[in-house]
């Protein structure tokens, strides 16, 4: 029988689960300066101007709130303090520690993001411990397939062909359509003459500018429907993002449609991040079976304000269908912060419920358990794995 009192129970609980973070990136193994890291602690990709800095944020206090401790240094210390030890300590140490910290339980790493510039899933284990599996991003397969050399006539299936060989170990796929087109495309699969014959017309402006970058709305739907093929879940970019998304097209609304008609492939949909329309997301994971969402980029970027989008987060969707994600890229900060200030949001909301008589203590531990991980791991077939 546990020895906590109470009202301790939920919170002792939450602070011990070894989260599963269902859609993250990898640390950063090089040593950044404050300028780079400055830059990789926000969504834009514009210089910081000259009269600001990051650390004037939700998100910079958070790092001086939170990691600073971890780092060895009071709460609040000021940015550069806290980046001169930084500095001092080193990349790898940095790594190991914020990793470790964050008491993620398992990593689902989505590779396909400049993947080169930070851990792959093998060295995110070798830092943390912590088991790490890939997820595997729709667009790049493609591109790379395109760019390796092949007549339109043959991508179709020389995609399709490459995606089944690049996910024979992956847990999932990933599609940043809202960021290449947005959701507002034809959700009907395409037929083979008009993918050939898109794809002729990318092939060529690629091979004239020597981008292979696509975003032709009938090879994203390509894209779509050969994930909906491989059976795998898939992740979809919703919402909050850099400049190259347009937000008012990355409502996930927009793909009511589409949802409706992958629905009989059995494949499971998880829209991510989702902020400002996690409303929207937390109703179509309520209506459709297979969709799923989180509020994963949102909860670093809030900062102190992450528990209410968290608590917002959790008024429409049933539990089994909301998941814990981080979607740290670079700084091992993203990764840390994203799990405890999910934690701490989590708990607070379910807190507020149980001292209200809303809920029991039990109920309580049993959905925080459900959201930090253990939805994760019945989406991604991961139940009993090492």
């Amino acid at each position: 029988m546990s020895t906590e009192t109470p009202d301790a129970a939920l919170e002792t609980e939450l602070g011990a689960l070894p989260l599963v973070d269902h859609h993250v990136h990898g640390a950063s193994a090089d040593d950044l300066g404050r300028d780079v890291f400055e830059t990789l602690v926000t969504e834009s990709d514009r210089p910081i101007p000259a009269f600001m800095t990051q650390f004037d944020s939700q998100i910079g206090f958070a790092i001086r709130r939170w990691c600073a401790p971890v780092l060895g240094l009071p709460a609040h210390a000021s940015p550069e303090d806290y980046m001169s030890r930084r500095a001092e300590l080193g990349a790898a140490e940095v790594n190991r520690l914020l990793l470790t910290a964050s008491g993620i339980g398992r990593y689902l790493v989505e590779t396909g993001y400049r993947g080169d510039d930070v851990l792959s899933p093998a060295g995110m284990t070798a830092v943390s411990g912590r088991p790490a599996h890939e997820v595997v991003r729709v667009e790049r397969v493609m591109e790379d397939v395109a760019a390796s050399g092949v007549a339109a006539a043959d991508l179709p299936g020389r995609f399709r062909e490459e995606l089944r060989h690049r996910t024979e170990h992956a847990v999932g796929l990933k599609s940043i359509v809202a960021y290449r087109h947005g959701f507002a495309f034809d959700p009907t699969p395409p037929d083979d003459r008009e993918a050939v014959a898109a794809a002729g017309r990318w092939l060529a402006d690629a091979e004239r500018t020597g981008e292979w970058r696509v975003s032709d709305p009938v090879l994203l739907r390509l894209g779509l429907w050969a994930a909906a093929e491989r059976g795998l879940p898939l992740q979809l970019h919703a919402g909050y993002g850099d400049p190259d998304v347009e937000l008012h097209l990355c409502d996930p609304l927009l793909l009511t449609r589409w949802l409706k008609l992958v629905e009989p492939t059995g494949m499971d949909v998880l829209l991510l991040h989702c902020y400002p329309y996690h409303r929207n997301a937390g109703y179509l994971a309520q209506v459709f079976p297979h969709v799923y969402f989180d509020v994963g980029l949102g909860v670093n970027y809030t900062g102190s304000r992450s528990a209410e989008l968290i608590a917002e987060s959790l008024e429409l969707a049933p539990f089994a269908k909301t998941l814990f994600s981080s979607d740290a890229w670079g700084p091992a900060e993203l990764h840390f912060l994203g799990a405890h200030l999910f934690r701490r949001g989590l708990g607070r909301a379910l807190r507020h419920w149980v001292d209200a008589g809303e809920w029991s203590e039990r109920d309580a531990v049993r959905v925080a358990r459900m959201i930090g991980a253990d939805n994760a791991l019945r989406v991604y077939r991961l139940e009993g794995a090492a």
